[in-house]
Protein backbone atom coordinates (compact mmCIF):
# COMPACT_ATOMS: atom_id res chain seq x y z
CA UNK A 1 0.00 0.00 0.00
CA UNK A 2 1.04 3.33 -0.89
CA UNK A 3 2.68 4.63 2.64
CA UNK A 4 0.68 8.19 2.29
CA UNK A 5 -2.78 5.60 1.84
CA UNK A 6 -1.87 3.60 4.74
CA UNK A 7 -1.49 6.65 7.11
CA UNK A 8 -4.47 7.77 5.74
CA UNK A 9 -6.25 4.18 6.82
CA UNK A 10 -4.82 4.35 10.39
CA UNK A 11 -6.55 7.44 11.25
CA UNK A 12 -9.70 6.08 9.95
CA UNK A 13 -9.33 3.01 12.20
CA UNK A 14 -8.99 5.10 15.20
CA UNK A 15 -12.38 6.76 14.10
CA UNK A 16 -13.44 3.45 12.93
CA UNK A 17 -12.38 1.84 16.07
CA UNK A 18 -13.62 4.66 18.93
CA UNK A 19 -17.23 4.52 17.44
CA UNK A 20 -17.74 0.81 16.30
CA UNK A 21 -15.84 -1.21 19.37
CA UNK A 22 -14.72 0.92 22.13
CA UNK A 23 -17.56 3.46 22.92
CA UNK A 24 -20.32 0.70 22.66
CA UNK A 25 -18.35 -0.91 25.38
CA UNK A 26 -17.29 1.32 27.27
CA UNK A 27 -20.28 1.46 29.80
CA UNK A 28 -19.61 -2.32 30.37
CA UNK A 29 -15.78 -1.43 30.90
CA UNK A 30 -16.45 1.08 33.49
CA UNK A 31 -19.05 -1.90 35.26
CA UNK A 32 -16.64 -4.81 35.46
CA UNK A 33 -12.90 -2.68 35.61
CA UNK A 34 -11.79 -5.21 32.85
CA UNK A 35 -10.70 -4.24 29.09
CA UNK A 36 -12.01 -7.26 26.58
CA UNK A 37 -8.65 -9.04 24.82
CA UNK A 38 -10.67 -7.67 21.79
CA UNK A 39 -10.22 -4.45 22.53
CA UNK A 40 -6.67 -5.13 22.14
CA UNK A 41 -7.03 -7.60 19.09
CA UNK A 42 -8.89 -4.58 17.34
CA UNK A 43 -6.50 -2.13 18.28
CA UNK A 44 -3.51 -4.40 16.72
CA UNK A 45 -4.68 -5.95 13.49
CA UNK A 46 -5.37 -1.81 12.50
CA UNK A 47 -1.86 -1.22 13.27
CA UNK A 48 -2.40 1.67 16.07
CA UNK A 49 0.18 -0.06 18.30
CA UNK A 50 2.99 1.27 16.26
CA UNK A 51 2.15 4.70 14.97
CA UNK A 52 4.71 6.35 16.78
CA UNK A 53 7.37 4.05 15.22
CA UNK A 54 9.76 6.25 12.62
CA UNK A 55 9.65 5.06 9.11
CA UNK A 56 13.60 3.90 9.64
CA UNK A 57 12.32 1.69 12.32
CA UNK A 58 9.25 0.19 10.02
CA UNK A 59 6.98 2.24 11.41
CA UNK A 60 4.75 4.22 9.11
CA UNK A 61 5.99 7.32 9.42
CA UNK A 62 3.09 9.86 10.62
CA UNK A 63 3.32 12.95 11.29
CA UNK A 64 3.17 14.49 14.67
CA UNK A 65 -0.84 15.71 14.58
CA UNK A 66 -1.70 12.60 12.96
CA UNK A 67 -0.70 10.65 15.80
CA UNK A 68 -2.09 12.99 18.36
CA UNK A 69 -5.66 13.16 16.45
CA UNK A 70 -5.58 9.23 16.41
CA UNK A 71 -5.02 9.08 19.68
CA UNK A 72 -7.38 12.08 20.84
CA UNK A 73 -10.15 9.86 18.42
CA UNK A 74 -9.71 6.72 20.53
CA UNK A 75 -9.82 8.61 23.49
CA UNK A 76 -13.29 9.60 22.68
CA UNK A 77 -14.16 5.99 22.57
CA UNK A 78 -13.20 4.45 26.15
CA UNK A 79 -10.88 6.26 28.41
CA UNK A 80 -9.29 3.30 30.21
CA UNK A 81 -8.46 1.49 27.00
CA UNK A 82 -6.55 4.26 25.51
CA UNK A 83 -4.60 5.79 29.04
CA UNK A 84 -3.30 1.93 28.72
CA UNK A 85 -2.95 1.95 25.24
CA UNK A 86 -1.08 5.55 25.39
CA UNK A 87 1.62 4.59 27.44
CA UNK A 88 2.76 1.98 25.33
CA UNK A 89 3.89 4.28 22.81
CA UNK A 90 6.43 5.69 25.06
CA UNK A 91 8.09 2.67 25.13
CA UNK A 92 8.09 2.39 21.12
CA UNK A 93 9.92 5.32 21.09
CA UNK A 94 12.36 4.27 23.23
CA UNK A 95 12.84 1.23 21.71
CA UNK A 96 13.28 3.33 17.92
CA UNK A 97 16.04 5.33 19.15
CA UNK A 98 17.78 3.26 21.76
CA UNK A 99 21.85 2.45 20.88
CA UNK A 100 21.17 -1.12 23.00
CA UNK A 101 20.69 -2.82 19.67
CA UNK A 102 20.17 -6.18 20.50
CA UNK A 103 17.22 -5.02 23.21
CA UNK A 104 15.96 -3.29 20.28
CA UNK A 105 15.96 -6.07 18.10
CA UNK A 106 14.60 -8.43 20.29
CA UNK A 107 11.86 -5.84 21.54
CA UNK A 108 10.82 -3.52 18.86
CA UNK A 109 9.00 -5.35 16.35
CA UNK A 110 6.86 -6.98 19.02
CA UNK A 111 5.80 -3.99 20.36
CA UNK A 112 4.89 -2.41 17.32
CA UNK A 113 2.63 -4.99 16.27
CA UNK A 114 1.07 -5.13 19.81
CA UNK A 115 2.22 -8.86 20.13
CA UNK A 116 3.99 -7.50 23.26
CA UNK A 117 2.13 -4.35 25.37
CA UNK A 118 4.01 -2.04 27.28
CA UNK A 119 3.68 0.57 30.28
CA UNK A 120 5.87 2.81 31.69
CA UNK A 121 7.03 3.95 35.32
CA UNK A 122 8.55 7.35 34.62
CA UNK A 123 6.65 8.91 38.04
CA UNK A 124 9.52 7.62 40.13
CA UNK A 125 12.50 9.03 38.14
CA UNK A 126 10.22 12.90 38.04
CA UNK A 127 10.53 14.42 41.74
CA UNK A 128 13.57 16.08 43.44
CA UNK A 129 14.36 14.02 45.64
CA UNK A 130 13.68 11.11 43.15
CA UNK A 131 11.30 8.29 44.31
CA UNK A 132 13.42 5.64 42.33
CA UNK A 133 17.39 5.20 42.81
CA UNK A 134 20.11 3.24 40.36
CA UNK A 135 23.08 2.41 41.63
CA UNK A 136 26.04 1.04 39.65
CA UNK A 137 26.54 -2.41 40.08
CA UNK A 138 28.94 -4.87 37.91
CA UNK A 139 27.26 -5.44 34.87
CA UNK A 140 24.04 -3.37 35.57
CA UNK A 141 22.27 -1.15 37.30
CA UNK A 142 20.62 -1.85 41.12
CA UNK A 143 17.24 0.15 41.47
CA UNK A 144 15.72 1.02 44.87
CA UNK A 145 12.30 3.16 45.38
CA UNK A 146 8.90 3.68 44.55
CA UNK A 147 6.47 3.87 41.54
CA UNK A 148 2.95 5.26 42.62
CA UNK A 149 0.84 4.87 39.85
CA UNK A 150 1.78 2.15 37.30
CA UNK A 151 -1.11 1.61 34.52
CA UNK A 152 -1.57 -2.01 32.75
CA UNK A 153 -0.59 -4.50 35.41
CA UNK A 154 -2.08 -7.82 33.93
CA UNK A 155 -2.56 -6.53 30.81
CA UNK A 156 1.21 -5.39 29.61
CA UNK A 157 3.79 -7.56 29.28
CA UNK A 158 6.80 -4.78 29.37
CA UNK A 159 7.30 -2.14 31.68
CA UNK A 160 10.02 0.76 31.15
CA UNK A 161 11.04 2.15 34.54
CA UNK A 162 12.90 5.21 35.15
CA UNK A 163 15.50 5.71 37.96
CA UNK A 164 18.01 8.68 38.76
CA UNK A 165 21.52 7.61 38.85
CA UNK A 166 22.71 8.13 43.02
CA UNK A 167 26.13 9.45 41.73
CA UNK A 168 25.36 11.65 38.46
CA UNK A 169 21.47 12.68 38.65
CA UNK A 170 21.50 10.86 35.30
CA UNK A 171 17.90 8.83 34.40
CA UNK A 172 18.35 5.19 33.23
CA UNK A 173 15.47 3.20 32.11
CA UNK A 174 15.03 -0.18 31.84
CA UNK A 175 12.86 -2.22 30.24
CA UNK A 176 11.67 -5.16 32.28
CA UNK A 177 8.88 -8.47 31.52
CA UNK A 178 6.44 -8.31 33.76
CA UNK A 179 4.61 -11.57 33.22
CA UNK A 180 6.35 -13.70 36.03
CA UNK A 181 6.34 -12.66 39.73
CA UNK A 182 9.64 -10.81 41.01
CA UNK A 183 10.50 -11.04 44.56
CA UNK A 184 12.40 -7.63 44.23
CA UNK A 185 8.54 -6.21 43.11
CA UNK A 186 6.27 -5.52 45.64
CA UNK A 187 3.01 -4.63 43.87
CA UNK A 188 -0.21 -2.75 45.64
CA UNK A 189 -3.43 -3.02 43.91
CA UNK A 190 -5.45 0.87 43.92
CA UNK A 191 -8.50 0.54 42.92
CA UNK A 192 -10.20 3.82 41.22
CA UNK A 193 -13.51 5.21 41.74
CA UNK A 194 -13.62 5.99 37.88
CA UNK A 195 -10.95 3.89 34.98
CA UNK A 196 -10.72 0.96 37.45
CA UNK A 197 -9.92 -1.10 34.56
CA UNK A 198 -6.79 0.41 33.86
CA UNK A 199 -5.20 -1.62 36.54
CA UNK A 200 -3.07 0.62 38.17
CA UNK A 201 -0.91 -0.36 41.07
CA UNK A 202 2.02 1.12 43.29
CA UNK A 203 4.94 -0.77 42.75
CA UNK A 204 8.14 -0.86 45.64
CA UNK A 205 11.11 -2.25 44.68
CA UNK A 206 13.78 -3.51 46.75
CA UNK A 207 17.27 -4.21 45.11
CA UNK A 208 16.16 -5.39 41.51
CA UNK A 209 19.27 -5.93 39.54
CA UNK A 210 18.51 -4.89 36.15
CA UNK A 211 21.78 -5.98 33.65
CA UNK A 212 23.25 -3.68 31.02
CA UNK A 213 21.39 -5.46 27.91
CA UNK A 214 18.17 -4.44 29.79
CA UNK A 215 18.71 -0.62 29.78
CA UNK A 216 17.20 1.04 26.96
CA UNK A 217 18.59 4.34 27.81
CA UNK A 218 20.70 6.62 29.95
CA UNK A 219 20.09 10.63 29.16
CA UNK A 220 20.95 13.62 31.25
CA UNK A 221 18.46 15.04 34.13
CA UNK A 222 17.57 18.04 32.04
CA UNK A 223 17.44 16.40 28.77
CA UNK A 224 15.15 14.33 30.32
CA UNK A 225 12.90 16.77 31.58
CA UNK A 226 13.44 18.27 27.80
CA UNK A 227 11.50 15.14 26.60
CA UNK A 228 8.70 14.97 28.68
CA UNK A 229 7.02 17.77 27.38
CA UNK A 230 6.12 15.00 24.32
CA UNK A 231 4.60 13.39 27.41
CA UNK A 232 2.66 16.55 28.46
CA UNK A 233 1.20 17.07 24.92
CA UNK A 234 0.04 13.11 24.37
CA UNK A 235 -2.08 13.38 27.73
CA UNK A 236 -3.50 16.74 26.61
CA UNK A 237 -5.44 14.19 24.24
CA UNK A 238 -7.60 12.56 26.50
CA UNK A 239 -9.91 15.69 27.89
CA UNK A 240 -9.86 16.43 24.45
CA UNK A 241 -10.78 13.40 23.26
CA UNK A 242 -14.31 13.27 26.14
CA UNK A 243 -14.67 16.77 24.89
CA UNK A 244 -15.28 15.01 21.40
CA UNK A 245 -17.61 12.22 22.93
CA UNK A 246 -19.70 14.91 24.72
CA UNK A 247 -20.78 17.09 22.01
CA UNK A 248 -21.20 14.11 19.96
CA UNK A 249 -23.52 13.14 22.72
CA UNK A 250 -25.32 16.75 22.99
CA UNK A 251 -25.75 17.01 19.38
CA UNK A 252 -27.30 13.92 19.84
CA UNK A 253 -29.94 15.06 22.34
CA UNK A 254 -30.38 18.70 20.22
CA UNK A 255 -27.86 20.66 22.13
CA UNK A 256 -26.18 21.54 19.12
CA UNK A 257 -25.16 24.97 19.72
CA UNK A 258 -23.92 23.98 23.48
CA UNK A 259 -22.19 21.22 21.95
CA UNK A 260 -20.75 23.74 18.87
CA UNK A 261 -19.37 26.13 21.46
CA UNK A 262 -18.09 23.16 23.17
CA UNK A 263 -15.93 22.48 19.97
CA UNK A 264 -14.69 25.92 19.19
CA UNK A 265 -13.13 26.03 22.64
CA UNK A 266 -11.57 22.58 21.98
CA UNK A 267 -10.31 23.50 18.97
CA UNK A 268 -8.84 27.06 20.84
CA UNK A 269 -7.04 24.29 23.21
CA UNK A 270 -5.61 22.13 20.56
CA UNK A 271 -3.92 25.19 18.96
CA UNK A 272 -2.55 26.14 22.44
CA UNK A 273 -1.00 23.21 23.13
CA UNK A 274 0.91 22.42 19.83
CA UNK A 275 2.03 25.91 19.60
CA UNK A 276 3.54 25.45 23.28
CA UNK A 277 5.09 22.00 22.40
CA UNK A 278 8.64 23.05 23.16
CA UNK A 279 7.79 25.85 25.98
CA UNK A 280 7.12 24.04 29.28
CA UNK A 281 4.76 26.41 30.75
CA UNK A 282 2.80 27.55 28.26
CA UNK A 283 2.26 23.51 27.50
CA UNK A 284 0.84 23.11 31.60
CA UNK A 285 -0.98 26.39 30.86
CA UNK A 286 -2.62 24.70 28.00
CA UNK A 287 -2.78 21.29 29.90
CA UNK A 288 -4.81 23.16 32.49
CA UNK A 289 -7.21 24.52 30.05
CA UNK A 290 -7.69 21.18 28.50
CA UNK A 291 -8.33 19.56 31.59
CA UNK A 292 -11.39 22.28 32.62
CA UNK A 293 -12.49 22.13 29.11
CA UNK A 294 -13.41 18.30 29.72
CA UNK A 295 -15.20 18.99 33.23
CA UNK A 296 -16.99 21.56 31.44
CA UNK A 297 -18.22 19.60 28.56
CA UNK A 298 -19.21 17.00 31.13
CA UNK A 299 -21.20 19.10 32.89
CA UNK A 300 -22.76 20.54 30.35
CA UNK A 301 -24.39 17.11 29.02
CA UNK A 302 -24.96 16.06 32.39
CA UNK A 303 -27.79 19.79 32.89
CA UNK A 304 -28.66 18.75 29.42
CA UNK A 305 -29.50 14.80 30.14
CA UNK A 306 -31.21 15.64 33.59
CA UNK A 307 -31.91 13.21 35.74
CA UNK A 308 -30.67 9.90 33.56
CA UNK A 309 -27.59 11.52 33.15
CA UNK A 310 -27.30 10.30 37.30
CA UNK A 311 -27.85 6.88 36.83
CA UNK A 312 -24.93 4.51 37.30
CA UNK A 313 -23.83 2.99 33.82
CA UNK A 314 -25.46 6.11 31.76
CA UNK A 315 -22.69 7.93 29.24
CA UNK A 316 -22.68 11.28 30.71
CA UNK A 317 -22.16 9.94 34.29
CA UNK A 318 -19.53 8.12 33.57
CA UNK A 319 -17.78 10.82 31.22
CA UNK A 320 -17.94 13.25 34.13
CA UNK A 321 -16.08 10.47 36.52
CA UNK A 322 -14.10 10.52 33.69
CA UNK A 323 -13.32 13.90 33.08
CA UNK A 324 -12.44 14.27 36.88
CA UNK A 325 -9.91 11.77 36.16
CA UNK A 326 -7.84 14.04 33.53
CA UNK A 327 -7.22 16.75 36.28
CA UNK A 328 -4.55 14.56 37.80
CA UNK A 329 -4.04 11.50 35.79
CA UNK A 330 -0.04 12.13 34.11
CA UNK A 331 0.08 15.25 36.08
CA UNK A 332 2.63 17.53 37.68
CA UNK A 333 2.61 19.46 40.88
CA UNK A 334 2.52 22.51 38.65
CA UNK A 335 -0.12 21.65 36.78
CA UNK A 336 -2.19 20.31 39.81
CA UNK A 337 -1.59 23.75 41.49
CA UNK A 338 -2.76 25.97 38.18
CA UNK A 339 -6.26 23.87 38.45
CA UNK A 340 -6.43 24.43 41.61
CA UNK A 341 -6.29 28.43 41.40
CA UNK A 342 -8.50 28.11 38.13
CA UNK A 343 -11.43 26.30 39.93
CA UNK A 344 -11.47 28.50 43.07
CA UNK A 345 -10.99 31.77 41.20
CA UNK A 346 -14.10 34.01 40.96
CA UNK A 347 -15.31 33.73 37.68
CA UNK A 348 -14.54 37.30 36.69
CA UNK A 349 -10.96 36.75 37.96
CA UNK A 350 -9.86 34.89 34.62
CA UNK A 351 -10.61 34.90 30.87
CA UNK A 352 -13.00 32.53 29.74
Amino acid sequence: MDPEARRAQLVESAYRIADDVLFPAAAEVDRTGSIPDSHWTAIADAGLFGIAAPVESGGPGLELYQVLEIQEVMASGCLPTVFTWLQHHGVVISLAGTPNALLRDELLAPTMTGELRAGVAYAGAVPTPPRMRATRVDGGWRLNGYAPFVSGWGVIDLLQISARDVDSDDVIAAILPVDQPSPEIAMTPLHLGVADATRTVALAVDDLVVPDDRIVSRVGHADFFATQNIGLRINGTLPLGLVRRCTAILDEIGHSTAARGLRERGSAVRVRLDAAITDHDALIDARAAGAQLAVDAAAALIAADGGRGLLRGAHPERLAREAMFTLVAASRPQLKDLLVERFSARPDAHTP
